[in-house]
């Protein structure tokens, strides 16, 4: 595994199944009931040049859970690149300042382009449409587990990917980082002008996997083990854009009636979040709280211990997390959510 985590591309399949036994050992750590203090004395520099919550928080979080801590920066408005500062000057100082740094900005290439300045590891946490890594390692680790829980194999899965395929980066990192599993079947289900890239496409269909698409969800998806929706990237669209997407049909959306009648018993939700709540938004719909094939906050809560796996790996002190364990001192809930499925 290479000194920084920019794109899935650098990690083979020995990396992600490194990864998740190290995010296996982490957590006791991350579910509150052992504490280490490995990194004490390290710090964290967090670079949000675009809104976040669950992964700057959670990057945080895992840090700390270490024994590190952490200096945040949130938006351009509060950094030295609103004064013209380049991303290699940046890079460069940031590096004297902490010992590990995670980035996230809206142009796609710009956390590679910082990385190229220092020797400090550098984690990318989203770079405009481009990649998500560590959110597709989340989500690997989070199938990997639901799947034994289930008594599922991996190998001959079917997945469902649907929602904004296009300027989702999130999906873009999981699909590649999929491809290194044994052949799997996915369907790609998206609005007409948000389809996935085709180069994406290609690749994943040149190392044996099965890729369909279908224009909507109103077929049968009783086959399908894991959907995996996304929010549309509003954000991502250019005035021309925003007004042909203005009223997007319930076509694409996930929702119990979906589950019961399409699905199986068994098919598993998920989605990196944030899901868009408002009505009229034809997200994800908020109908499925409370029901446990709905994976998205154990999902969310998976985030903890792979975002320490990947600090302990790059800082290289995994093989002293054993040797510094002792339990926690304060309460600890039995679930982390009022409804959250008891198995």
């Amino acid at each position: 595994m290479p000194a920084h985590l920019l794109s899935v591309d650098s990690l083979c399949r020995d990396d992600v199944d490194h990864l998740i036994r190290i995010a296996e050992r982490m957590e006791p750590i991350a579910q509150r009931r052992k504490v280490t203090r490995v990194l004490e004395g390290a710090v964290l520099g967090n670079l949000f040049f675009e809104a976040s919550t669950r992964t700057r928080i959670s990057f945080n979080a895992a840090f700390c859970r270490l024994g590190g801590s952490v200096c945040d920066t949130t938006g351009f408005t509060f950094s030295s690149m609103a004064k013209g500062e380049s991303l290699y000057d940046t890079s460069r100082v940031m590096g004297g300042y902490v010992d590990a740094i995670v980035m996230r900005h809206p142009e796609q290439g710009s956390v590679a382009e910082f990385a190229e300045a220092t020797q400090v590891p550098v984690i990318n946490g989203g770079d405009g449409p481009g990649e998500h890594p560590s959110q597709a390692l989340l989500d690997v680790y989070t199938i990997t587990k639901e799947f034994a829980r289930l008594g599922k194999p991996l190998a001959g899965a079917h997945l469902l990917l649907t929602g904004d395929l296009k300027y989702g980066r999130t999906v873009h990192s999981l699909i590649k980082l999929l491809s290194l599993y044994e052949p799997l079947r996915i369907t790609l289900v998206s609005p007409p002008g948000l389809e996935m890239p085709p180069h994406l496409v290609d690749l994943v269909a040149s190392r044996g996997h099965r890729i369909e698409t279908r224009p909507n969800l109103a077929e049968s998806f009783d086959d399908v083990d894991v959907i995996y929706a996304t929010r549309i990237q509003r954000e991502r669209f250019t005035a021309e854009m925003s007004e042909s997407f203005a009223e997007l049909t319930s076509d694409f959306v996930v929702d119990r009636d979906f589950l019961d009648r399409r699905c199986s018993p068994t098919t598993l939700v998920m989605h990196p979040l944030p899901r868009d709540s408002r009505p009229g938004a034809n997200d994800l719909s908020t109908d499925l709280n409370g029901d446990p094939r709905l994976a998205i906050f154990r999902q969310t809560d998976n985030g903890i211990p792979m975002r320490m796996a990947i600090f302990a790996h790059l800082l290289q002190v995994e093989d002293l997390i054993e040797k510094d364990l002792r339990d926690v001192g304060w309460f600890v809930p039995p679930s982390f959510g009022v409804d959250d499925a008891s198995f």
